[in-house]
């Protein structure tokens, strides 16, 4: 049955000469792997460009439930960034997400809080003035939309229970904790907006280590998460 539905590229997967498998993340059906033809005539540029990561497009899908693999039967550029192109730092953090997503998305139905989550983050990637402290926002934000927000801040609890999702008074047992002096800076990061400034200076070093941080956080409460190779560019170019 055909179904149309807005969708963010994450990767694509050469399938044969004439195919590739294209992995989406949907508005409506979540995460999905669909074929896409791509015959000499198509290989050019404009395709190409619709593909790319994170291209914000919208897809005419056949979709079978007796079927993994679904079926693109037209590919439109949806809304097209105008700011990432060129820049380095919008670049990288875009690449960061794409990454990130690729490792950890794991939902095959459609969640209205998630999309619209992804949305409009990538709108202020490319849109906004500093976006310099997107990727801890987003990461804080990406966690809450998977059902893993950290919990509010505790008076006199210097430690943050990474497995628990908590703070605590006392260091746990398996040490995956955040300790101080990054308990303070990350409890001001709580609960926050994806367009809210950072709420302190944060000392030389402080921001790759809470990012780094966050990160494993991620990954401990995504059953089969890999590290991520893009913070390695990302640190880079943040400086």
């Amino acid at each position: 049955m055909l179904h149309t539905t807005k969708a963010l590229v994450l990767r694509t997967i050469r399938h044969t000469d004439s195919t590739l498998v294209l992995k989406a993340y949907t508005e409506a059906f979540g995460l999905r792997s669909y074929l896409v033809r791509t015959p000499k005539s198509a290989r050019r540029p404009g395709t190409a460009a619709l593909l790319q990561p994170l291209t914000r497009s919208e897809l005419v899908v056949d979709e079978r439930a007796d079927r993994d693999l679904h079926q693109v039967r037209e590919i439109r550029l949806r809304r097209p960034y105008l700011r990432v192109p060129g820049d380095a730092m919008r670049t990288a953090q875009l690449l960061f997400v794409q990454e990130l997503l690729v490792r950890t998305l794991r939902e095959e139905s459609g969640d209205p809080g998630l999309w619209c989550f992804l949305e409009e983050a990538l709108e202020l990637l490319d849109s906004g003035g500093d976006v310099r402290d997107l990727p801890l926002r987003f990461v804080l934000g990406y966690a809450a939309a998977l059902g893993f927000a950290p919990a509010p801040p505790e008076e006199e609890a210097p430690y943050f229970d990474l497995v628990e999702g908590r703070f605590t008074g006392e260091l746990p047992l398996h040490a995956q904790a955040i300790a101080p002096p990054l308990t303070a800076v990350f409890a001001a990061w709580l609960p926050g907006s994806l367009d809210e400034p950072a709420p302190m200076a944060m000392a030389t070093g402080q921001r790759r280590e809470l990012l780094d941080v966050l990160l494993r956080y991620v990954r401990l409460h995504v059953p089969g998460a890999q590290e991520l190779r893009s913070p390695d560019v990302l640190h880079q170019v943040l400086g």
